[in-house]
């Protein structure tokens, strides 16, 4: 058992009258879920699932008082799995954590063994997280493109949304795999950090709204990893070159997708579906082993804009659901 059975979380509670309402408060061992693996957390990460999570948003929580936190990495303190033992360095992301089970913004986690991933060996718990969920996405985005024979040489690749946190460790293991990385962004500001990442360029994200209606349009990208969905991933699509890949893992920009099928069938074009959530772990492990060494970029470090502890998780989310982050902000129970 741990030293102390108190631990403090950021505790999200519905007022009875439909209200959400977040504070720090001390909560026991006793309080946490079942599972076979309790983790004593060392980070955690803010993203936007947490935003909704923490504003009461249905579609990611629906039993409360809950706690957020969708990425955890620290150290096992129990198990009754004989996979793990104490002391062992691990990371959870996806899965339930932090959607309607209680997750990483929190001192303890305690979660199936089947949501544990051991820390791949040349990756600190501190720097798991400045890759968590976000760079877990970005990571299965490059493996798409692999699968389906998208190579450096191919051509330009593009990824939209890019100041933020999935992103920028798309642009940051892209440009370490070698290929030529096109940021595109609505944030000035942003430039300068993505070039640091590794862009080749830098677009404004106007360049990708295209209104005229054409089914086709000059092909231009091999590669895609788009966040923003809507008429931005549909101008994408349709700007693809012959056999390319885009991938699809986010939505800020509209659930809606105007497009026809002619990418698809005259210029073979892919359009893939990220979903981190349910990887399979034979997956996951290979791949967090992969960004622990083959795809790990020199700027990794760069990546983490922002450290907080759990009494700056208010103004952290307020800010990811206002668009006006760049980056990713690591938590620290």
């Amino acid at each position: 058992m741990p030293q102390a059975d108190r631990f403090r979380c950021y505790l999200v509670t519905k007022t009875p009258d439909g209200k959400f309402e977040s504070a720090v408060v001390e909560r026991t061992i006793g309080d946490l879920p079942p599972g076979e693996v309790l983790v004593q957390v060392q980070y955690s990460s803010v993203n936007y699932k947490d935003a909704l999570s923490a504003a009461g948003h249905p579609g990611v929580t629906r039993k409360f008082p809950h706690v957020p936190g969708i990425d955890a990495a620290g150290s096992v303190t129990e198990s009754s799995s004989p996979r793990f033992k104490p002391g062992d360095e691990v990371l959870v992301t996806g899965f339930d954590l932090g959607q309607n089970t209680w997750g990483g913004f929190a001192k303890y986690i305690r979660v199936p063994a089947d949501w544990v991933v051991p820390l791949p060996e040349g990756l600190s718990p501190r720097e798991a997280m400045i890759y968590g969920t976000a760079g877990f996405t970005a990571a299965m985005c490059l493996d798409a493109f692999e699968q389906h024979g998208v190579r450096p040489g191919d051509g330009e690749t593009v990824v939209t949304g890019a100041s933020g946190g999935v992103g920028s460790v798309a642009v940051a293991i892209l440009a370490r795999a070698g290929y030529t990385v096109v940021a595109s962004t609505g944030k000035p500001e942003a430039h300068n950090f993505l070039r640091s990442l590794g862009a080749a360029h830098v677009i404004d994200r106007e360049e990708l709204h295209d209104t005229t209606g054409k089914s086709l349009l000059p092909e231009r990208w091999a590669g895609a990893v788009d966040i923003v969905g809507g008429g931005t991933l549909a101008t994408v699509v349709r700007s693809m070159r012959h056999g390319g890949c885009a991938t699809a893992c986010g939505l800020v920009g509209g659930h809606d997708l105007p497009l026809n099928v002619y990418p698809f069938i005259l210029r073979g074009v892919t359009l893939a579906g990220i979903d981190s959530v349910a990887c399979p772990m034979l997956v996951r492990q290979e791949l967090w082993a992969k960004l622990a060494r083959d795809w790990r970029p020199a700027q990794l470090a760069a990546i983490c804009r922002q450290e907080i502890g759990l009494n700056g998780l208010d103004q952290a989310l307020g800010q990811i659901r206002q668009g006006r982050t760049l980056g990713r902000a690591l938590v620290a129970p």
